[in-house]
């Protein structure tokens, strides 16, 4: 009865998703432009870097040809690298998980360069860089 119940919420909300979100109708890779291109049941339409994707950003453009949709249309699928996408979270900005796009944040800040850090830089480096963790004396 438990399963019943949990398999008829879940298709009530998948109704109700379909009702208020768009749903990808079709996509494919554009190698003149390097992107991949989404056309939604809202007329919009969706483009993006490979680069900007969790689990598409080191594919090569022939792994990109073939783009499987869903049938729910909520879903991109990428067989020859076994990546998936959802396009609610996509249409969000979220081009990938929490801790990923965390990551991907960190990276930039990290190559970021301004007066204050190379005048912070400087000075760690008159005062003999950084200090050794405890436990590497």
């Amino acid at each position: 009865m438990k399963l019943l119940d949990d398999l008829d919420l879940a298709n009530k909300r998948g109704e109700k998703l379909k009702a208020s979100s768009p749903r990808a109708l079709s996509a494919r890779y554009d190698g003149r432009t390097g992107r991949i291109v989404i056309h939604l049941s809202s007329k919009l339409i969706v483009s993006f870097s490979p680069e900007d994707a969790q689990g598409l950003e080191h594919a090569l453009p022939a792994q990109l040809k073939q783009i499987e949709v869903s049938p729910s249309g909520f879903g991109l699928h990428f067989p020859e690298i076994d990546a998936d996408l959802y396009i609610p979270a996509l249409l969000e900005g979220f081009l990938g998980s929490k801790s990923w796009t965390a990551s991907r944040l960190g990276q930039v800040g990290g190559r970021a360069t301004s007066d204050a850090k190379k005048a912070a830089a400087r000075t760690n480096g008159s005062l003999g860089g950084r200090p050794n963790r405890a436990g590497n004396m």
